[in-house]
């Protein structure tokens, strides 16, 4: 691989990058090749880590026509994603006991176009299985504070975090969650009373930044008690901001994450209707949004996955346009380096801020920073290259995921991959994918 702008901890400079059994084993100048050794030429194409999505539901089995492991890897590969983490829930059975996780591994087997982790579940009554979850080779744990929208995945409670934290901390786990609260919202939800839930204005002030906001004190107080490392997920309300920040100053083990969603779109854009907009926690407003985007800048948003949550399109409501009913999951895992590149190029933030966001700190969050998500000698040769002047519109028939509806469709945004490569095998380029998947089940502790 030889490029005049590779994407390393120290910048961007040329350099040729050499492989050789999956791994990188030296950088060197551009002239420094042997006569006979293949080359790819990436010219002026930008050659970066490939990127790392950490927050990615792949449904199979039991959900496999909302997405699989097959339809959800393409997608990966096409959009310069070479690693996923998988979260546990909306598969049938859900990733929240060792038998559980052994069907998910059996399903997977033979449809990986890129690497795919797996988070386990932490749910009422499981603190028994978290062990043996992280024996076998799970990342780290998910679990909700509020209601997940399937009944396999039900929310946790102070009680529950309070038996299940220790073990964590027990044994260095991570928990990952998803920070809103019950209370909040079903006030806020009653307030509501016959509004019209057509309006994205209703679905907005039925989850409230109060959810999100007192979901986070609550969880920094925990972690604080037990010694334990949490992550906030797809966090949405900037409020919550000064209080990450000072705990963090403070030395809590927290991180954070945003998504796409909430740093390309706004509230106040959201037609009536447009239940392809739906999430939880809601795309807020264009003011929260600029404050994301600070955050990011400065460090307390640590990075950014896709939460890529599809689901057939009949489930979005469509036709009603009711968003109390909808599904609420965004689809974009194909689209996060040009949604995010799109936005922060205009934002004053360079590609070393895009590959960080996107790839170092996700490898980081799993364990896997001594292989995943930089270009240095020693880690997997996963690139994507891609050209961050290209602009196209998103044509949503294109796309690899499942189904194809998504909130990015018909939008302008700038970034075209060109190739992906997967210890150093080059599995997408241009359109075209490698004759065979090819990437293999991570396990923590092993590979």
């Amino acid at each position: 691989m030889r490029g005049k702008r590779v994407v390393r901890a120290g910048g961007v400079a040329p350099a040729a990058i050499h492989v050789r059994g999956g791994r990188i084993t030296a950088i060197t100048p551009l002239s420094a090749i042997g006569p006979r050794c293949p080359i790819y030429e990436a010219g002026e194409s930008v050659v970066m880590p490939g990127i790392v999505d950490t927050h990615v539901h792949i449904n199979e089995p039991g959900r496999t026509e909302w997405e699989g492991f097959e339809t959800a890897t393409r997608a990966a590969a096409a959009g310069g994603v070479t690693t996923l983490i998988e979260m546990p829930l909306n598969s049938i059975p859900a990733t929240t006991s060792l038998a559980g996780f052994q069907e998910k591994l059996r399903a997977a087997e033979g449809k990986l176009w890129v690497d795919v982790g797996f988070w386990g579940g932490v749910i009422p009554g499981n603190a028994g299985e978290l062990r043996g979850l992280w024996d076998a080779g799970v990342f780290g744990y998910k679990c909700f504070l509020a209601p997940s929208g399937v009944d396999e995945f039900p929310f946790v409670g102070e009680a529950d975090l309070r038996t299940a934290l220790p073990v964590l901390a027990s044994m260095g786990a991570v928990l990952l969650a998803h920070a809103e609260l019950p209370g909040p919202i079903e006030k806020a939800n009653a307030a509501l009373g016959s509004a019209n839930w057509t309006k994205y204005s209703t679905w907005l002030g039925s989850r409230p930044r109060a959810a999100e906001n007192e979901a986070i004190e609550l969880l920094l107080r925990l972690a604080r008690e037990f010694g334990a490392r949490v992550h906030i997920v797809h966090l949405s309300s900037s409020d919550a901001i000064p209080l990450l920040r000072r705990a963090r100053g403070e030395g809590a083990r927290v991180t954070v994450e945003s998504c796409p969603h909430y740093l390309t779109f706004a509230a106040e854009e959201i037609a009536e209707g447009a239940t392809e907009f739906k999430c939880a926690p809601p795309i807020r407003e264009r003011e929260n949004r600029e404050k994301l985007w600070s955050a990011l800048g400065d460090g307390v948003i640590d990075m950014v996955a896709t939460d890529h949550s599809p689901c057939p399109p009949e489930m979005k409501c469509k036709e009603t346009g009711d968003f109390s009913r909808a599904w609420g999951g965004i689809a974009s895992l194909e689209l996060s380096l040009p949604a995010v590149w799109s936005q922060a190029r205009e934002h004053g933030y360079s590609l070393g801020h895009l590959s960080r966001w996107l790839c170092g700190e996700p490898a980081r969050l799993a364990g896997l920073e001594k292989r995943k998500g930089a270009i240095a000698v020693g880690y997997d040769a996963d690139f994507v290259v891609w050209n961050p002047a290209k602009a196209f519109r998103v044509d949503a028939q294109r796309l690899h995921q499942r189904h194809k509806l998504t909130p990015y469709a018909g939008r302008e945004l700038a970034g075209v991959v060109e190739a992906t490569f997967l210890r150093g095998k080059k599995i997408f380029d241009r359109g075209e994918f490698s004759t065979a998947p090819s990437g293999d089940v991570l396990l923590r502790g092993r590979n």
